[in-house]
């Protein structure tokens, strides 16, 4: 297999990870176990190097960025597992040097379960320096969480590197044609529609940013009259909240008033996906002045918004600072900003700056790299909620106009591999002045700012609506209370998200100071577990499959908090068994390591582990699985160092229903495992 050969595959399976329909491939995103290793972590040669995309360089030859087993027998294997899962048909191990020794290839699915989709009775060197092993096959029920690669790396002599392990929901053909399909143009099911004198005037309103449940607008409103500072004020926040969903028609927009608007320009770059986090331009100085280098966060109180604190960025600087823009993504833990840095590809680029660890500060700006910045400016970045599909406006990537809004989908984790930017075409660029695309969670409405067809000339607030193929990945809006479990009375807090097949966290919302409401966005593809914190309180977790989800929908789901007391009863709803098992699965370890933190924190805390189970089949037989599956919760906590007489357990079988036994969507919620605080 030649170089080209090897790029063109390795192209196509990306290719099929590009559709904003679907997820249709993704790449190793955590290793769960190894045979053997040569180094360690990111060090080269690591079995973290399979993780992502391919892209060990140069093919053929040893690379730093593939791992090498350190033995050389019949019995090494890496076994990885995938952020999403899928209804796999094909499975891809790309052998970076010295390919042949694969001798089996098992799918994992969400159950722990293994299935063997390929096997070679006769490893042996190949001709190639190089190969891209693809397995294709019928896609099964069960859907594909992880691989398992083994090797008999005896039969193939020297190094043996493997550089990635990908998985996709199509065959070889199906990727080609879904790959050919990313060169069409984007179309649209209507054309722009103007929103109209409830929002825009004659007066320039610009950089709209709509709310994830699409029920607010907030944008900029330049040189008003009803400005904070009057006609003069360069510009205000400005915000309009939905009047009618099936019209679409908003009600009359509102000055927000103080303290986000000063005499100053005024902006609000984004709104947290709860609503109660904006990210503003400027950084807002004590003496109510503004500072053009830096950003600033407010959040609502009960009595409004709070003082905007500036937000601290390591080695954040901006050679252009009248030129400038920021996006906070819906997780709250990714920002975007378009500025002009030494280390830029020229005048005005996009960069990321990650959350760091603290919650409270974010790292170094990276550049998202030549896919998507040139020499002339880019601006305007909008992330879609899936935290993948990128819309930003450019004026280097040529177009209809000076500046036209492109579309690009993000491949890995490094946030500077990106697909070839599109034109959105021309019912949504033109040779005037297009840009600030923001569309809600949803997908179904994007708005933008256009300077056709403006109020008396100036420019406006559009809407327009895309057609299924072009919109961003679908995610699930999640909206609930926090609520205290004794009192029911609402709790001001966080919410903490995670995906249950890696453990990674995904995101962090604020509750409502005034009602404890909350909202969170998530992909699909994945088993999610959510949770609020607040001070002097245990969490109640939750948790949401949205796995096959196909179409945006909203889900409504409360969550409680319980008072840190002894008595008091905590449910683990994110602890899972296999059905009839008492076997933990491995999704449940995430609530079982924070368990074991609370234990480890608070040493002189003593629990009650409690079983349920529902009131089918024999009542004997049920209360020995719910006694079994509290004895090997218990278990995994000592093994994990919380002493053995901290923890006492008793299995009640289907005894203590929480609600009724009739139908299975009630019945489920009785099979539980609960802790009661009996010592603190």
């Amino acid at each position: 297999m030649n170089i080209r050969t090897f790029l063109l595959l390795t192209g196509l399976m990306m290719g099929a990870g590009r559709s904003a329909f679907a997820q249709r491939a993704v790449w190793a995103g955590k290793v769960v176990d190894v045979s053997s290793q040569k180094a360690e972590g990111k060090e080269a040669f690591s079995p973290e190097k399979v993780l992502g995309e391919p892209n060990a360089q140069p093919l053929g030859q040893i690379s730093n960025e593939a791992w090498i087993p350190k033995k050389e027998g019949n019995n090494e294997f890496i076994e990885v597992r995938f952020g999403k899962s899928l209804l796999a048909r094909q499975v891809t191990v790309v052998e970076n040097f010295n390919p042949g020794s694969i001798t089996k290839i098992e799918l994992v699915d969400t159950r722990g379960e293994r299935h063997q989709v390929y096997e070679n009775k006769n490893p042996g060197p190949l001709p190639e320096a190089f190969r891209s092993l693809q397995v294709t096959f019928d896609a099964a029920t069960y859907r594909t969480i992880g691989v398992v690669v083994s090797m008999n790396t005896a039969k193939v002599n020297g190094v043996n590197q493997i550089d990635a392990i990908g998985i996709a929901d199509v065959a070889e053909t199906m990727v080609k044609q879904q790959f050919k399909s990313e060169t069409n143009p984007v179309t649209f099911d209507s054309a722009m529609v103007n929103l109209g004198p409830t929002v825009n005037t004659r007066y320039v309103d610009t950089h709209p940013v709509i709310s994830p449940d699409g029920r607010s607008l907030f944008f900029a409103r330049q040189e008003s009259p009803q400005n904070i500072g009057g006609a003069k004020d360069v510009q205000d926040v400005w915000y309009a909240t939905l009047a009618n969903a099936k019209t679409k028609a908003w009600n009359p927009a509102k000055n927000i008033g103080g303290p986000i608007n000063t005499p100053g320009p005024n902006g609000l770059a984004s709104v947290s996906s709860d609503g109660n986090t904006a990210l503003l331009i400027n950084v807002y100085k004590p003496d109510g002045s503004l500072d053009p280098k830096g950003a600033s966060i407010t959040r609502r109180s009960r009595t409004g918004w709070t003082a905007p604190m500036k937000i601290q960025i390591d080695d954040f600087y901006n050679d252009d600072p009248e030129n400038v823009d920021y996006y906070l993504g819906a997780s709250g833990k990714v920002l975007l900003m378009a500025v002009q840095r030494k280390d830029g590809q020229g005048g005005q680029d996009i960069y990321v700056s990650l959350l760091k660890e603290d919650g409270a500060s974010w790292g170094k700006p990276k550049n998202l790299g030549p896919d998507i910045n040139t020499k002339k400016p880019e601006f305007a970045p909008f992330l879609a909620a899936d935290g993948k599909t990128l819309y930003f406006a450019s004026e280097g990537h040529g177009g209809y106009g000076k500046s036209d809004i492109f579309y690009s989908k993000r491949l890995d984790d490094s946030w500077t591999s990106w697909t070839k930017p599109r034109n959105l075409g021309p019912n949504v660029n033109s040779p005037d002045f297009d840009a600030y695309y923001t569309i809600s969670a949803a997908g179904e409405d994007a708005y933008l700012v256009s300077a056709r067809n403006g109020t008396d000339g100036s420019k406006d607030i559009f809407r327009i609506n895309l057609t299924s193929q072009f919109k961003p990945e679908v995610v699930t809006l999640v909206r609930g209370r926090v609520l205290d479990a004794a009192t029911k009375k609402p709790v001001v807090g966080k919410i903490r998200y995670e995906n249950l097949l890696t453990g990674e966290e995904i995101g962090v919302a604020d509750t409502n100071p005034v009602d404890g409401s909350y909202t969170i966005v998530l992909p699909s593809g994945s088993h999610y577990g959510y949770r609020a914190e607040a001070p002097n309180y245990l969490s109640e977790s939750d948790n949401l499959d949205v796995t096959d989800r196909e179409k945006y929908s909203e889900v409504t789901q409360d969550l409680y908090l319980v008072p840190f007391v002894v008595g008091q009863l905590i449910k683990l709803n994110n602890i899972f068994f296999a059905q009839s098992k008492f076997f933990l699965r491995e999704n449940s370890y995430p609530e079982l390591q924070r368990l074991i933190r609370i234990l480890k924190d608070y040493p002189t805390v003593e629990i009650k582990l409690e079983g349920h189970t529902d009131n089918q089949g024999d009542p004997a037989l049920n209360l020995k699985l719910s006694q079994d599956r509290v004895n090997e919760v218990k278990k995994y906590l000592v093994q994990h160092g919380i002493p053995s007489n901290r923890i006492t357990t008793e299995g009640f079988g289907g005894t203590k229903p929480i609600a009724s036994n009739e139908q299975e969507d009630t019945r489920k919620l009785n099979r539980r495992v609960e802790f009661r605080i009996t010592k603190k």
